[in-house]
């Protein structure tokens, strides 16, 4: 099937205006690097999402799902075949009883516009939370955190759709999190809908951690420039970007790629990077570190394309 064909059979599932063709995937990503997508689409609905999974299958057309590109590293050459972005937004919230709240979030509300619905409503429990950028589908596929919380620790249930388009829900425990990881990060599922536990709380206090979280991401993180956050996991027995300090990597770069000042585990975007310098420099400071330390460090970002 040529891209012709391809455009016009999603012209009938999708409305034209939400498919691009030879989109630069570096508009959707915040490390502001990436080559085109073939066909980026924005789905507004779970039966549009159906629709577009079963038309890729049949067709034999390569599928990705992006949530807000805040984890992502686009290669230069792009993506082949269809990139999803899905844009269901909606948020819930129910009472159980005077303390406790249940929240329901779909996949594309960004976590710090959820934190200011919350705090409107007077919802603690979230704050650590608030400053992270991306989705909630996408802090759950990483199980996302931030001051000693995980997203693991609000969630109770995740309602996925696989790409036969058949729905499951899953219990927190069935979502397997761990550092970084969950069942759902291998790609076999793409997260619709997110059910967290919070509680009622008061709204000064809960606005005063905000500031606080949001001071400190200020200080201590390079939100000046684009970068993908964090880009290395921490280690079971050290702090990588410690380690990257020590090896003296502060400041190092390559082509537009950089090795933060501010926290050197940030690579960040001087304006003109290509994903090709930021696999350099992840290769050469990974080196470094192993030849100094003895100690591999891994990437956090999502590689995707070629």
């Amino acid at each position: 099937m040529d891209n012709k064909e391809i455009l016009n059979n999603l012209e009938k599932i999708i409305s034209k205006e939400k498919i691009k063709q030879n989109e630069p995937m570096k508009e959707h990503t915040s490390l502001k690097i990436g080559g085109p997508a073939e066909f980026f689409v924005k789905v507004n609905s779970v039966e549009e999402l159906k629709k577009v999974l079963q038309f890729s299958k049949i067709n034999k057309i390569p599928l990705t799902v992006v949530g807000n590109g805040s984890n992502l590293l686009v290669l230069d050459k792009g993506i082949k075949g269809i990139v999803i972005k899905t844009e269901l937004k909606q948020i819930q919230i129910e009472n159980i009883n005077e303390e406790k709240v249940e929240v329901i979030v779909d996949d594309g509300v960004q976590l710090g516009l959820l934190a200011q619905k919350l705090l409107k409503e007077e919802i603690t429990g979230f704050e650590e939370l608030s400053g992270i950028p991306g989705t909630i589908g996408g802090a759950v596929v990483m199980n996302a955190g931030a001051h000693g919380k995980e997203i693991k620790d609000v969630v109770t249930e995740v309602t996925a759709i696989d790409y036969d388009g058949n729905m499951s829900i899953f219990t927190n425990e069935q979502s397997e999190f761990q550092y970084r990881h969950s069942r759902f990060s291998d790609g076999e599922y793409i997260i619709l809908q997110v059910k967290l536990l919070l509680e009622k709380g008061k709204k000064e206090e809960i606005k005063s951690k905000m500031e606080e979280y949001a001071q400190y991401r200020k200080e201590k993180q390079p939100i000046e420039y684009p970068s993908a956050g964090s880009t290395f996991k921490r280690g079971t027995d050290f702090i990588t970007a410690k380690l990257i300090d020590e090896a003296g990597l502060k400041g190092y770069s390559i082509g537009g790629a950089k090795i933060s000042e501010k926290h050197a585990g940030f690579v960040i975007n001087t304006g003109n990077a290509t994903a090709q310098d930021v696999l350099d420099l992840v290769k050469y400071v990974t080196d470094k570190v192993y030849e100094k330390f003895g100690k591999k460090i891994e990437l956090e970002i999502k590689v995707l394309g070629e």
